[in-house]
């Protein structure tokens, strides 16, 4: 039996064991406690814990102040509420002075399924990879989930972490050597590389096998930092193998397939051909794997992009 969870939960479970061993820090969230899992840090320690309501920009704004005073606050709420309702907040209020805030956003992406266009998160990842001095995560299993909280909390400094909803399958041993900025290995390949993020990650494995069965090796990456990007393992990808396929649950623009351009562009020139959503709004659904199928942001597409890469074909 493959074993699933949450992120969400992973997360809100890390934070109590982060809370143990850090008397310092504090959990600030806006009324939906149950689901981003903070509830387990407020049950655990109710005079660090602080329901804003539903006022994501205070909410940011608080943290900021509490962080001034040597406290180390993490800030969750809807992903699409933290990168756009604050996004001034956390630009000129965490970014700018390089305060001591992590914000970890939950229900990311397409994948939210039954809330719609206003809750899909599918543009957080280019708004704030645009903010100075913030680190970007987008984690992929319960291992990095729990992995990269702890290690944004014994870093210096502003980050944005991006969380699904859903179940994810874990991908990566417990034993995980986790570092920021750095992608992990999760297959080897001579062919092609696939380059994923967040529930992305697992359709880029499905498909890694698919591919597997037609004689191709396909090279897989779980780039769980999309700021600061993976220079080094892209620069290879690019230089080893025919070209690199993107996959992200988020707009095209300004998101993973984006980063990945860019280092190309600068270091060693190949062809990125880039699944996500095409510059448009997804819409609701009542299974997610099935509408997440439905915008193409499944293995299928995966090995369709691969192979149009692979004969050098239109990425369309």
């Amino acid at each position: 039996m493959i074993e699933t969870q949450p992120n969400r939960v992973i997360y809100g479970k890390t934070l109590v064991e982060l809370g143990e061993r850090d008397p310092n820090m504090v959990v600030l969230e806006a009324d939906i406690s149950k689901s981003t899992n903070t509830f387990h840090f407020a049950k655990r320690f109710p005079k660090r814990f602080f329901n804003m309501g539903t006022s994501e920009q205070n909410l940011v704004s608080f943290a900021a102040g509490l962080a001034t005073t040597g406290k180390l606050p993490f800030v969750s709420t809807f992903a699409v509420f933290a990168s756009l309702r604050a996004s001034e907040q956390i630009r000129s209020s965490v970014a700018y002075p390089k305060l001591n805030v992590k914000i970890v956003a939950t229900n990311a992406g397409v994948e939210i399924c039954g809330d719609g266009p206003t809750h899909q998160a599918c543009e957080d990842i280019a708004v704030m990879r645009a903010m100075p001095n913030l680190i970007v995560l987008s984690t992929s299993d319960p291992v990095t989930t729990k992995k990269a909280t702890e290690a944004i909390a014994a870093l210096q400094g502003p980050v944005y972490m991006r969380l699904g909803r859903q179940d994810a399958v874990v991908l990566h041993p417990e034993d995980l050597d986790f570092q920021i900025g750095k992608m992990l290995s999760l297959r080897r390949g001579d062919d092609i590389t696939l380059i994923a993020t967040g529930n992305m990650v697992e359709q880029a494995l499905l498909a890694a096998e698919t591919l597997a069965l037609a004689g191709v090796e396909a090279r897989v990456l779980d780039c769980h930092t999309v700021k600061p990007i993976d220079r080094d393992a892209i620069q290879a990808a690019a230089q080893e193998t025919a070209g690199i396929v993107t996959a992200e649950d988020h707009n095209v623009y300004g998101g993973l397939g984006s980063a990945v351009c860019e280092v190309v562009s600068e270091t060693f020139p190949c062809p990125v051909y880039r699944v996500g959503l095409r510059d448009r709004f997804a819409s609701s659904g009542r299974d997610y794997r099935a509408l997440l199928a439905h915008f193409n942001l499944d293995s299928h597409e995966i090995v369709r992009q691969a192979e149009a890469l692979l004969r050098r074909g239109p990425d369309i």
